[in-house]
């Protein structure tokens, strides 16, 4: 029996006789090369995955860091302008997590590398400036600012360049502890500054950093900052990197003259003193059929006193009598009441209040009859 071509063999036979068609394959080859081949569909979903950089630092960790830095780019700005007599803007650009060697060997050489000990993290972190904006600032700093400084970029800093760059430095350092005060007390200070950065590794090639990167504007001058923090260092404070602990303030002390004026300003506040006898309940008939000199019967003992109520809240218990022909009440004792967050305490009294109900003989406070 003789073989059967397969549809691949009839396509190549009809080709041969005519090649145009070979332009135009049949729907049975169309689908079996579809088949064979991945669709765009799947292709365009396919993410790239480095086993060599993985991703430690969570996405809710990098927005608050970005946040985090945004209110550093706004305050490191405003003083740095302060400081140079010039418009500066200071610009957050990105935040990525990265490897320590991919950090250093994108970094320029020589740079202005600022070896930094925290105190707070127990780690060291990287300050690089630019010297595309570290020699205008320099030049800033001595009194220039028009001169051309394109052509001596290319050199190490001299001993009396670092310590004018010292002063940039502070200040940022200054600006980093206030951003991260609520999440912990960095304690920043300076351990070595070089130009070569490949001669500090703080942590192996490897180990995956996050780098925090700002654009510096000075006039038509521009460099970058950057902030290069190991992972393993902030991994203990992973947990306070979130959107409801980074942004969250802390609790004020309580300013001395402040509180003295704000004291000063309540005690001269007016308040309602009301002054109850008795209680007790009388129907709609029996109050219309009062007359003059009639009497009305309470359960309160004839010694119990009065009740003296500030702004509806029962406070002091007192004694009615007359005072310079006036009638008066005179304090006898503070009501206890159960301490709450929202009860007036009873050290919150005047002290002539708590001086009369320790002597059980305060001031008569009068009464508009």
């Amino acid at each position: 029996m003789a073989d059967v071509l397969s549809q691949s063999e009839v396509e190549s036979l009809l080709a041969a006789l005519d090649p145009s068609a070979a332009a135009a394959p049949s729907p049975v080859a169309a689908a079996a090369a579809a088949a064979q081949q991945p669709s765009d569909l799947l292709r365009s979903q396919v993410s790239v995955y480095d086993f060599k950089r993985p991703e430690r630092v969570s996405k809710e960790q990098m927005r608050a860091l970005q946040a985090l830095h945004e209110g550093f780019s706004r305050e490191f700005g405003a003083g740095l302008s302060g400081m140079l007599r010039t418009i500066i803007d200071v610009k957050l650009i990105s935040v990525d997590q990265l490897t320590y060697s991919e950090f250093v060997f994108s970094l320029e050489n020589p740079t202005c590398f600022n070896l930094l000990y925290s105190e707070g993290l127990e780690g060291n972190i990287i300050l690089d400036l630019n010297p595309s904006i570290v020699f205008p600032i320099v030049d800033r700093l001595l009194g220039g600012g028009r001169e051309n400084t394109q052509g001596i970029l290319n050199r190490p800093l001299t001993e009396i360049e670092l310590q004018l760059v010292s002063r940039i430095t502070d200040l940022a350092i200054a600006g980093f502890d206030n951003a991260w005060k609520n999440i912990c007390k960095l304690g920043l200070n300076v351990k070595q500054v070089e130009s070569n950065p490949q001669i500090i590794q703080i942590v192996p090639p490897n180990e995956v950093i996050v780098l925090i990167s700002f654009e510096i504007t000075m006039g038509e001058m521009r460099g970058i900052m950057n902030l290069c923090i190991p992972f393993n260092t902030i991994e203990p404070l992973a947990g306070k990197l979130s959107s409801d602990t980074w942004a969250s303030y802390s609790r004020r002390v309580a300013d001395p003259q402040q509180a003295r004026k704000l004291t000063a300003g309540i005690s001269q506040a007016k308040v309602e003193l009301v002054a109850e006898l008795a209680n007790t309940h009388l129907t709609a008939g029996d109050v219309a059929n009062l007359a003059v000199g009639d009497v009305i019967l309470t359960e309160q003992e004839e010694g119990a006193g009065l009740t003296l109520s500030v702004e509806s809240r029962a406070m002091y218990r007192a004694e009615a009598g007359l005072f310079k022909g006036h009638k008066a009440v005179r304090v006898t004792r503070i009501v206890e009441k159960p301490r709450m967050a929202d009860d007036v305490q009873p050290n919150a009294a005047t002290p002539q209040d708590a001086a009369g109900a320790s002597q059980d003989i305060p001031a008569p406070v009068p009464v508009q009859s």
